[in-house]
């Protein structure tokens, strides 16, 4: 790690950490000591802050956040009044944090912190995003692992933007890209692809994942399938196109399928005879099929205008622990 000049008058830089945290209390304790030892033996020449975001935890997270921002000024806690979903709880980070770089991982240490020191080398190097790419999570199964690559493979297919396989939320951002990322306010967001669809100058990193020591994960399949359905419908438009080409195909066939029924009884054998009743189920059939895929499709992304026109804040902060002048958001429009 290359030294900084300091001088009397200079001031050591700022790296914000930000942690959102749901059910997490057996992990803040671990993640606080090892983030201390980081900076005191690798990173002496920086100061840091630990953001930790409460998003709506049921166990004593918020009592132990409460408690460590108490016990050390560094330390900075973010209560939201409910549980926002993770992609939220990383945004309320973004707005609350003050750092030179940000850096956004989970509580869990799987996104190893040893691997901070190399990321803030590529920012002093002129990366203004560094990313991170997972080779590998232990104990993960054969059905996360296919389940992530198919969804990496369709997102790739029929998105106008480019994700990496097995990319993380486990980066750092400068100031700048902050800074930008607080003015996009959607509220069906993916965290990690917004982040890509900014641009700037990045690098990526690859790393290990190690088995979580404490607890299970709080992303159920579910969850995750919801977030590939989100970044799918907020980062293209090929569904609608593909219903599109899909509603002429049908409809051509469904032509030709009725001239055919209509004609070859004259035309080709008396042995092709189809009764009206069964022109018109079929005629239906095809009709039917088509427009119930068309209002599907378009019913989700009706559904993602709404949420966004309605104009709900995208998070509300029940406490803000360890902040001078604290209010109930740090952003301009109460997040």
């Amino acid at each position: 790690m290359p030294e900084l000049p300091q001088t009397e008058t200079s001031r050591k830089k700022l790296i914000s950490l930000v942690v959102p945290v749901f059910n997490e209390s057996k992990n803040i304790a671990p993640l606080y000591e090892t983030v201390c030892q980081l900076f005191t033996e690798k990173l002496g020449q920086f100061d840091f802050e630990l953001l930790l975001v409460n998003d709506g935890s049921v166990d004593d997270s918020a009592k132990l956040i409460s408690a460590l921002c108490q016990k050390d000024s560094r330390v900075r806690g973010v209560i939201l009044s409910r549980n926002f979903g993770k992609e939220i709880a990383l945004s309320a980070g973004v707005d609350f944090a003050t750092g030179d770089a940000t850096v956004f991982m989970d509580a869990d240490l799987q996104h190893p912190p040893e691997l901070i020191p190399r990321m803030i080398e590529e920012w002093l190097a002129g990366a203004q995003i560094v990313a991170t790419i997972r080779k590998s999570v232990q104990k993960h199964g054969i059905v996360r692992r296919a389940s992530s690559r198919t969804y990496y493979w369709l997102i790739n297919l029929i998105s106008e933007l480019e994700l990496i396989s097995q990319t993380t939320d486990f980066r750092l951002l400068d100031r700048q890209v902050v800074r930008e990322l607080r003015k996009i306010h959607e509220k069906n967001r993916m965290f990690r692809a917004l982040v890509d669809w900014m641009g700037f100058e990045k690098v990526w990193l690859e790393f290990e994942a190690p088995a979580r020591v404490h607890g299970t994960s709080n992303y159920s399949y579910i969850k995750l399938f919801d977030l590939a359905l989100t970044s799918m419908i907020s980062y293209t438009q090929t569904p609608l196109r593909l219903v599109a080409v899909l509603g002429f195909l049908i409809t051509t066939a469904s032509f030709f399928s009725l001239v055919w029924m209509s004609l070859a009884f004259h035309l080709v054998s008396e042995q092709f005879y189809y009764t009206p009743l069964a022109k018109v189920v079929v005629f239906n059939s095809f009709l039917m099929g088509i427009m119930m895929a068309c209002l599907g499709v378009v019913s989700l992304y009706i559904g993602k205008i709404y949420s966004e026109v309605i104009r709900r804040p995208l998070y509300i902060v029940q406490k803000a622990i360890g902040f001078q002048n604290a209010t109930e958001s740090n952003s301009p429009e109460g997040a």
